[in-house]
């Protein structure tokens, strides 16, 4: 495949990821979130939406809803350990996360899981999402969860944070 044919915007063509990154990105969190507080790491988080993953955003804003559902499938097919459904309609994209890999491998591994760390799923899918004319909802975490992305003039009321549980070993 092509890498402009590829859902995902990297030139990485072994086909699964390497688990261990989920040490580094909790690792990273982790002293984010110490060094600048739960608002440092929002904002890292939503710094890495908006910049790195910009040439996802670029795709899912020439390609709409069906461009986010390629997206997600190409990307949990390459991450080990995953067990996720991604379903679209006119309406919206659902990504139902059952097994979340990170959430599983840092259990596995015995590691202090970060309680915020499933936040990241929301302001780093904000971040892409909100330049596209989307959004993204975020219920549940800890290690299964549900994220709608659906256009921003279709939002319901404000993301709640409460609605994402803190992660826990």
């Amino acid at each position: 495949m092509t890498p402009s044919a590829n859902p995902l915007p990297y030139t990485d063509t072994k086909p699964v990821g390497a688990a261990d990154f989920y040490f580094a990105i909790n690792a990273t969190f982790r002293f984010i979130l110490n060094k600048s507080g739960i608002e440092g790491l929002r904002r890292y988080w939503t710094d890495l939406g908006a910049r790195y993953f910009a040439p996802v955003t670029a795709r899912w804003s020439a390609g709409g809803l069906p461009a986010v559902a390629e997206y997600w499938r190409a990307f949990f097919a390459a991450e080990p350990g995953s067990d996720v459904e991604v379903s679209a309609d006119n309406a919206s994209v659902t990504v139902n996360v059952r097994v979340c890999p990170a959430i599983a491998h840092l259990r596995k591994g015995g590691r202090e899981i970060v309680p915020c760390f499933c936040q990241q799923c929301y302001f780093i899918g904000e971040a892409m999402a909100a330049p596209a004319g989307l959004t993204v909802r975020v219920e549940g975490g800890n290690g299964s969860c549900r994220q709608t992305f659906l256009s921003r003039n279709a939002a319901p009321a404000p993301q709640d944070l409460a609605c994402i549980k803190e992660a826990s070993c």
